[in-house]
């Protein structure tokens, strides 16, 4: 199995969720998250003409954890989705999972996801 972590713009969050969806990946977890990239933040003009850097931005994380054979479909999906085209847009990370286990049943490993 596979843990997909993907940070996006929080406006792209319900694309996401739709073109998963509509590929049959309905389980996910979205975690509101602050943080820093290559973007390195937005400068806004003040008052009196001072400037100031919000250097740490509103981001999004999405968490799907999938069958090993599924990851890279999800991870194009997701890519495909969030993509704006400009700086900010987001990192996705693919970590291994060893083991998903249901509260409700007990049932582990791929037939969890």
């Amino acid at each position: 199995m596979k843990k997909i972590e993907a940070i996006i713009r929080p406006e792209k969050l319900n694309d996401v969720k739709e073109a998963l969806e509509k590929a049959g990946f309905v389980g996910l977890n979205v975690v509101h998250v602050t943080g820093r990239g290559a973007q390195k933040g937005i400068v806004h003009g003040g008052r009196g003409g001072e400037t100031y850097t919000v250097d740490m931005l509103p981001k999004l994380k999405i968490e799907v954890v999938v069958k090993d054979q599924d990851a890279a479909q999800v991870v194009e999906i997701i890519s495909n989705a969030a993509r704006t085209g400009n700086i900010g847009d987001g990192k996705i990370f693919v970590v291994p999972v060893d083991d998903a286990i249901r509260v409700r049943t007990g049932e582990r490993g791929d037939t969890v996801v």
